[in-house]
């Protein structure tokens, strides 16, 4: 005689039916401790209770440890690996074809800012809208470690020897080139992570998360600003923040002064709670004095550090409408005979 069974309990579903496993990815092979599975976990998190649906999401990615993190996230998913430092030209060109998809691109310190600073400089310029996720831990931990563009001016590593140069910050990068979202966090802190990719994911332009993200292996003494002792240790928050989607009423008790609601294009809502009562992240030359007071304290600054949704995306810009490109019929892409020809005409 075999005892009954009680049937298993459904897993929770959230607005479009989805339980949390179909926004899973692939099993990790990332060193144990990576910050950047931490990354790709909050990730499918915040996808999940947003209620994104999978196949309206493209994964971009170049070349590094980070680009890999797209392969543990959304198997539903497609996406696209590009070449070392060339991911924002496949996401441009991606998201001009089709710019009612959801980007999500994940890169890393090395792949934005070495080799890949000059396309950086540009998306962020164009204002294409996708999330922009640096998983930044200062080293290229793909080939063994050697110091990255963001690694700290006067660290030493055992195979690297001494950093003598000093570091690119990327969200100061971001801010000169018009990015209108621009915020740092710490990989070991969830609860700061998830509302700020919930908040990328429903801005109007590019957003860039800069997320200190330690490697375990190559990059893990306690000095560093890159490891989970100092991010632990020199957290200096700007902000405190609740994303609200736009399929919620938005209600809120509050004190006069103590909370900034921004309200983006879609209908959502940031409420911003400043911590120290000093800094508007609204005003864009106050995000660029805050992070260069921060580079020469040698602070680590998290939070949402700069936000304005009324710059238009580049699709707006190009007014590419409502339909996308890539579903547009052959006879409505294709000049007319006729057109051709009045078009050598006038060139003759």
């Amino acid at each position: 005689m075999t005892a009954a069974v009680a049937p298993a309990r459904p897993a929770a579903a959230n607005l479009i039916g989805l339980s949390k496993s179909d926004y899973r990815g692939l099993e990790s092979t990332l060193c144990s401790g990576c910050g950047h599975d931490s990354i790709s976990s909050q990730i499918i998190t915040a996808c999940y209770e947003l209620g994104v649906r999978p196949e309206r999401v493209i994964k971009l990615s170049g070349i590094g440890c980070s680009s890999k993190s797209p392969a543990y996230f959304m198997n539903r998913s497609f996406g696209f690996n590009a070449l070392h430092g060339r991911m924002p030209s496949i996401a441009t060109g991606a998201l001009s074809a089709n710019h009612t998809l959801q980007a999500i691109a994940v890169s890393g310190d090395g792949d934005t800012g070495s080799i890949g600073i000059g396309q950086f400089k540009h998306i962020m310029r164009r204002n294409v809208r996708m999330v922009y996720i640096v998983e930044n831990n200062g080293v290229y931990g793909l080939t063994k470690g050697q110091f990255s563009a963001t690694a700290d001016m006067g660290q030493e590593l055992k195979y690297a020897g001494r950093n003598e140069l000093p570091p690119i910050d990327l969200c100061l990068e971001a801010l000169v080139a018009e990015c209108g979202f621009v915020a740092r966090s710490f990989a070991g802190d969830p609860k700061q992570v998830v509302p700020l990719i919930k908040a990328a994911i429903g801005h109007r332009g590019t957003a860039l998360l800069d997320i200190i993200s330690p490697c375990v292996t190559f990059n893990n003494r306690d000095d560093s600003t890159k490891s989970y002792a100092w991010g632990r240790a020199h957290d200096e928050r700007v902000n405190d923040f609740t994303y609200v989607p736009p399929q919620e009423e938005i209600r809120v008790d509050y004190a006069p002064g103590e909370i900034k609601d921004v309200e983006l294009h879609d209908g959502s809502a940031i409420l911003l709670k400043k911590l120290d009562g000093s800094h508007d992240p609204t005003d864009r030359m106050a995000a660029i004095r805050l992070l260069e007071e921060a580079r020469e304290k040698q602070l680590f600054i998290t939070g949402l550090i700069y936000v304005n949704g009324d710059r238009p995306s580049l699709a707006e810009h190009e007014r590419l409408g409502e339909q996308p490109l890539a579903a547009l019929r052959q006879d409505q892409l294709r000049p007319s005979r006729a057109s051709l020809e009045k078009i050598m005409a006038d060139m003759k």
